[in-house]
Formats: C-alpha cells, structure tokens, sequence
C-alpha cells in the first residue's frame, strides 16, 4: 500500500497515474479537494482510499507494516500565503510527525522540498547539506521547506533511526498537467497559454535589476513528468537517501518559456512587460539553476525534457485536448 500525501495536486496527482500505469493498485490518497474542479485531477484513477489530513496519522498508525512507502507531496505551496501559522503547520509541523511515524516504523518517506529554499540564490544553488545553514528564504513558504530540510538532516544523523529510506526533493519550476487548480500559482506556461487562447498577448514581470533584461529573468524550468521519473527512480532505489535538488540543470528565460508557447501553438511571440507588484519585489529571485552532481551521482541517469519539447507536449497533449486531465 502506497500512501500519497497532497495526491490530487499537481505533482501527487501525476505520481498517482505514473504508479497506477506501473501496476500499483493499493494507492492511498490524502487530500483535500474544495468546491472546485480538483478531483478531476484523480477522475482516471483507481483508488483504494481517499483521506482528509486530520485522519492521515490514525490511518497510518492502523494500517502500519501494510503501508510501503509514504510520498509527501502535501503542502501549503503558495509564496504569497499570508497565515504564516498554517503554513508552518502544514509545512513544518505535520511533516515532522510524517517523518517520526515513517522513522519509527521503518516507511520508506519521500517528501517534497522546494528551490524557494534557496532564497535570491546568492548562497548558491548546491543540495549539500554543509550548505542549508547559509540558505536565507525569501518568503514564508520557502522558510517553512527549509526548516524541515534542517530538521529532517539533524534527525537522520542521530542514532536510532530506522527508516529504510528517506528523500527530500527541492523542487525547481514546475510546469505540466493538473495544475489547473492551482490559481496564481499555476506555471507561467499555463498561464501564458490562456492569454493566448483568448487572444490576447503574454504579460510578463518588466526586470528591475540591471543585469537582466525584461523577461530575461531565469528559472530551471522542468516537466513534471521528469520530477515523477525521479521520483520513481527513487522509489526503485531503496538505497539511496538523502536531500537532493530536482531540475534540469540549466535556466532558461520567462521569454524562452513565453515564446515556447506561442510556437507550440503556430503563433508568432507577442509580449508586453508590466512592473513586478511591490509587495513581491524585493523577494523576487531572479536566477535559479539546479546543481543536479549529487543525483547524478547516487546513478540517476535520466535525461530532462527540453524546455520547447516539454511546453509543447503539454500545451499540444494537454492544455489544447478535450480531455486535458493527465
């Protein structure tokens, strides 16, 4: 039985299907859905139960060795939440009592971090634990994942630990299907697309750091099927622990990415450039680029998705389809 944290989101919901196409038919689902459209992220699925996050900890404790590997993907994920109590509990808290049941029970755990970690990225983009000390986070969100990086790295060097494997994730900019429900949230890929599809042309944040030129602000863009191929990997190497960066590798422009868009969908580039709000401003990161060296060398081999394949397959497979639900 597999247990997925935050599964009708956006990555949890494309974990989800990757494992049900792998044969995994005991998936547990631990989410909350709303009044909106969320649930068709899982419409395809087949499930074995669904879970509200007050009643996660006594399923588990129920279930116990029937439970194989606990995914966390569950968060509060947006930069901008302004309770900074629930995001703490949420980020920090129930994670820490995922880690300790995961820990005392031997669950494999695979949790879900975040580049936002890495604040203005001025101490560099390098997963080694010797470096979470002079990470400085821009925002809540971001604060919250890193004090779980540091807790979770304390914890696993103390003796007594019994988890048969452990993974934090830092994720970098994600883009890809289901993530329709995400709001403001959402990649710029898909919000750029509806722009275009209502015929209007792309909008993105005017640069004000002189180093960089409108739109030439970076980010290391990758597909979400690349995070679940990791993921995945992870979860086929028991062996292998530890907090590890997920991206490409290499950034790559909000215009490159804007640009992707219109040509995914035979248009020629519009784009206009509007001030970065001032509430945002001053936590803005300009530049992120994964250092991938320590995956690698724990043996991934997988190699990410070109930014133009991937917004392609996503625009073309999905945002345009009649079903665009992965």
């Amino acid at each position: 039985m597999i247990v997925i944290t935050g599964g009708a989101g956006f990555i949890g919901s494309n974990l989800a299907a990757a494992l049900e196409e792998r044969g995994e038919s005991e998936i547990v689902i631990c989410d909350r859905f709303g009044p909106g459209d969320k649930w068709r992220n899982l419409g395809k699925r087949e499930l074995a139960l669904l879970l509200p996050p007050e009643e996660l900890l006594d399923y588990l404790e129920d279930q116990g060795p029937k439970i194989q590997a606990v995914f966390h993907m569950g968060a509060i994920s947006s930069t901008t939440e302004p309770d900074i109590d629930l995001t703490l509990q949420t980020n920090f808290t129930l994670s820490q009592k995922l880690w300790r049941w995961c820990t005392n029970t031997g669950t494999r755990f695979i949790y879900a971090s975040s580049a936002a970690t890495y604040g203005d990225g001025s101490a560099g983009f390098d997963d080694n634990s010797a470096a979470l000390g002079t990470l400085r986070p821009l925002n809540a969100y971001g604060w919250s994942k890193h004090l779980f990086d540091r807790r979770v790295m304390r914890l696993s060097a103390g003796r007594g630990s019994r988890a048969s494997q452990w993974v934090g994730l830092k994720f970098f900019n994600v883009y890809g299907p289901n993530e329709y429900h995400k709001g403001s949230m959402r990649s710029v890929v898909h919000q750029v697309f509806e722009g275009v599809r209502a015929g209007k042309r792309a909008t993105l944040f005017r640069s004000h750091n002189p180093q960089y030129a409108d739109g030439g602000q970076l980010r290391d863009f990758i597909y979400v099927r690349d995070c679940v191929s990791v993921i995945l990997w992870l979860y086929d190497n028991p062996d292998v622990s530890g907090l590890f960066n997920c991206g490409t590798g290499q950034a790559r422009s909000f215009k490159d990415l804007a640009e992707a868009v219109f040509r995914a969908l035979g248009k020629e580039p519009e784009i206009d450039y509007i001030d970065t709000p001032l509430e945002i401003r001053d936590k803005y990161q300009y530049f992120t680029e994964a250092r991938m060296d320590r995956l690698r060398a724990a043996g991934y081999q997988g190699t990410p998705t070109p930014l133009e394949e991937g917004v392609r397959d996503y625009v073309q497979s999905f945002l345009t389809a009649p079903d665009p639900y992965r």
